[in-house]
């Protein structure tokens, strides 16, 4: 990701002779017509500013589709955005058909590095602490100059490799907003165009190291959601527990948490109401401006291109919670039962009103799966809804933290909720879907093995009897030996960038591995820190994400540093003993 990278590409966009037809000859006609009087006026507003913009203009009209020299598929492509464009209630899966059979035609697969040699030299416990320290003054820094911890947003075009044609079909069919759903099919379109020119698609997306990816973008959206302040508050918790802050780095730290946790369960709360008519207070996953940190332009473009409205989210809600937990705050959100709310969006128990409606994982079994969002008290739930495998982690490790509170053992339906939450997992485990990235829709599996690590420690912290209740199969051992597994023999054997080392060694030290196995994670952290320059430790890298309507990826540099310092602290405690 270099100059010389950036320039070698535009040269092969200048001088290669273009291959048909552009997206603006496709697109033009239809979707910059004067007059917005027919038809729905925001795929015209979302193509005019998110495609043919002054930036991609230039190097998308370089861009051409040799498929569509045939007049025929020309055609079709046409008369599926005059229909996305005019229709009253337009049938998505025939409008998405032509464009879907050009995805297959052009196909992508998630990268493959390369195997390296072990590690030969061992990363002392005072570099260790230096590195926490490092990570601590870089996230209290932040802190202090923003009165929060941001974390960024990118737009990478190329979109994501597990959205393939029937993927694309079934995100336009079960996504319930129509914004969302022409956003997804112009994106998607743009998407062709790149893939088909390789010059094109690496000036927008450049190689990286590693598994997960660098986000380079050029424009990246800097906000605050209660997601993000949950896990930053943890980490900040983890750095308390390491001995290592002084008095004078300690007092900030904790200030900092009770002002995240703060803005999780006050600011971000919102109330919703189950189908029988119970309401519950959760958390929503991003909050109107000023509270999101959002710049003005930037929440106004957002609104304008139809993502104005967020609802709350079954996973932000955990983390929250699990948080104000461990920091042992007092609130009426940790009063409610929350296994009864989330009995009621499970699939195969409870839950007859929250389908999983956009099922772009379906190799897995759902069964006993928590979906994602959850509708406001208007009912209003625009990315319709699916099941992912690490959000149903951070349930039950929320409920594990709570499980006296709750009475979760003592109530035999929320025991029988968790019971099928863990043979979810068990599954996954057992049949290696967690380690296949098509199984998750907002993480890596490298992340899902982190938080796998996380959860197994709170439920190691149970008490015997109430473990053997909730899992009497022993399913969290089986899946303790096969995330093990997974991260020493595959992950920490090829090449990985400091992100990758991270959660590899967060993993490993959750899951009480031998301190020998984190040599790797180690040399990758030691050699890494000081690459984000003079302002942070670590660069940004994809932390989470999401795939429709394209692959839009969040992280920060403060997120990369919050991971290794995690990370550290819970080997450093292996590693001295």
């Amino acid at each position: 990701m270099n100059l010389r990278h950036f320039a070698h590409a535009t040269y092969q966009i200048v001088t290669t002779e273009r291959v048909g037809p552009t997206i603006f000859d496709l697109c033009d006609e239809l979707l910059l017509t004067p007059s917005p009087s027919v038809g729905n006026d925001h795929l015209r507003r979302f193509y005019k500013t998110a495609i043919a913009n002054i930036a991609l203009r230039p190097v998308l009209n370089r861009a051409g589709l040799p498929q569509l020299r045939d007049q025929a598929r020309f055609r079709a492509l046409q008369d599926a955005l005059r229909s996305a464009r005019d229709d009253a209630s337009p049938d998505w899966r025939a409008i998405g058909q032509p464009l879907a059979e050009l995805l297959d035609e052009l196909p992508q697969s998630h990268p493959k590095p390369s195997s390296v040699p072990a590690p030969t030299k061992p990363v002392s416990l005072e570099r260790v602490d230096g590195i926490i320290r490092g990570c601590a003054a870089h996230l209290l820094g932040s802190f202090e100059a923003n009165g929060f911890i941001p974390t960024y947003a990118a737009f990478n075009l190329v979109g994501d490799p597990d959205v393939r044609g029937r993927d694309l079909l079934v995100a336009l069919d079960g996504l319930n907003a129509r914004t969302y759903k022409n956003a997804t099919l112009i994106f998607n379109l743009a998407r062709v165009f790149f893939l088909a020119n390789p010059h094109v698609a690496a000036l927008i997306n450049p190689p990286w190291h590693g598994i997960a990816e660098t986000m380079w973008a050029p424009m990246q959206i800097r906000h605050r959601a209660a997601y993000y302040d949950a896990f930053f508050a943890e980490t900040l918790m983890d750095y308390l527990d390491s001995s290592l802050a002084s008095p004078e780095a300690a007092r900030p730290a904790r200030d900092a948490i009770g002002r995240m946790i703060e803005f999780c369960l006050d600011t971000s709360r919102e109330r919703v109401r189950l189908p029988g008519g119970k309401e519950f207070d959760v958390v929503t996953a991003l909050v109107p401006p000023p509270h999101c940190r959002m710049s003005r332009f930037f929440w106004k473009l957002k609104s304008n291109l139809g993502f104005g409205l967020y609802v709350p989210d079954c996973d932000t809600t955990a983390c929250s919670l699990s948080a104000a937990t461990q920091f042992g705050a007092k609130h009426s959100l940790l009063d409610q039962p929350m296994p009864d709310f989330y009995a009621a969006h499970q699939l195969g128990h409870l839950n007859h009103h929250h389908p999983a409606t956009v099922p772009i994982n379906d190799t897995i079994d759902f069964d006993g799966g928590v979906v994602t969002w959850i509708a406001n008290l208007a009912g209003d739930k625009p990315f319709g809804n699916d099941v992912d495998p690490t959000l149903n982690l951070d349930v039950l490790e929320a409920c594990f933290r709570n499980h006296e509170r709750w009475q979760i053992v003592e109530n035999p339906q929320r025991l029988e909720t968790l019971r099928r939450i863990i043979r979810f997992q068990d599954r996954l485990a057992d049949t290696g879907a967690f380690a296949n990235p098509r199984s998750h829709i907002y993480y890596l599996p490298e992340l899902y093995c982190a938080y796998f690590g996380r959860c197994y420690a709170a439920f190691r912290a149970l008490p015997e009897p109430k473990r053997k209740a909730l899992d009497p199969a022993g399913s969290f051992e089986m899946i303790r030996r096969q995330v093990l597994a997974y991260v020493q023999d595959e992950l920490l054997t090829v090449e990985i960038n400091v992100f990758d080392a991270a959660l590899a060694l967060l993993a490993l030290a959750k899951l009480g591995a031998e301190p020998t196995s984190f040599a790797p994670a180690l040399a990758c952290m030691d050699r890494s820190f000081g690459e984000g320059g003079r302002r942070a430790p670590f660069k940004a890298y994809e932390w989470n994400k999401m795939k429709t309507p394209t692959r839009i990826l969040v992280g920060s540099p403060e997120v990369t540093s919050a991971f290794v310092l995690s990370a550290l602290v819970h080997a450093r405690k292996l590693m001295k003993k």
